[in-house]
């Protein structure tokens, strides 16, 4: 069962938010401000952290800033009224990894909770599994039905991104800031390099497909259910 630390000092909904998770069988810990959320933290594990930004004693921001800065990598879902641009900036660079303005959609809510922890369980084990394929981050290895193929670092890493996130478009800018990093000089042309090998050594392959969004980037499609 996931662990889940709503922080939020609005009693109503916090007390909403408890019931509606614990329903759909998540096990909830509920904190009024930040600084309770750190207390509750010392003592329990969380896999995802549902936070509000405007509190008392410590807001969101500090409170996700504080997590990443002492590397706890677990997912934060900010929650908060504040709809700007700007706010959602000052979010995602405080740390976070998703956000919802308020007023909040239970079951838009429900399906944001559910593919963070998706993400966070394939991160976490470096693995991907899609029928019968097998995607083993440490050994930079897809397997499949008994056979392996190796690839080189840049290209695993890139498809794995890709897969790790089905159907959201990638620009080359996003690929080429995560997999070659934000100082590299190697020109945007080069995503389009990797691909095109990818493309080839997995012809064969029918369980998913790297899709080209024009003028943009790239995602990657599923074919076949998990198994």
């Amino acid at each position: 069962m996931f662990h889940i630390l709503v922080v939020e000092d609005d009693k109503n909904l916090r007390r909403l938010m408890e019931a509606i998770l614990t329903q759909n069988g998540y096990h909830v810990i509920c904190a009024s401000d930040g600084q309770e959320a750190l207390s509750v933290l010392e003592g329990v594990y969380i896999d995802l952290i549902i936070s509000d930004i405007m509190m008392p004693k410590v807001d969101g921001y500090e409170l996700t800033k504080g997590l990443r800065d002492s590397n706890f990598n677990l997912p934060i879902l900010m929650i908060t009224a504040k709809d700007s641009f700007e706010d959602k900036k000052k979010g995602f660079l405080s740390g976070a990894d998703d956000y919802m303005v308020k007023p909040i959609n239970i079951d838009e809510l429900l399906l944001r909770v559910g593919a963070l922890l998706r993400r966070s369980r394939i991160m976490n084990e470096h693995r991907i599994v899609i029928g019968s394929v097998e995607l083993d981050y440490h050994a930079l290895e897809i397997k499949k039905e008994g056979n392996s193929l190796s690839l080189p670092k840049k290209e695993f890493y890139l498809l794995f991104k890709l897969l790790s996130y089905p159907k959201q478009i990638f620009t080359r800018q996003q690929l080429m800031e995560e997999i070659w990093g934000p100082d590299a000089e190697t020109e945007e042309r080069t995503v389009d390099v990797h691909i095109k090998r990818l493309r080839e050594k997995l012809s064969d392959f029918e369980e998913f497909e790297i899709i080209t969004i024009r003028g943009i980037g790239y995602k990657a499609e599923i074919k076949t259910e998990n198994k």
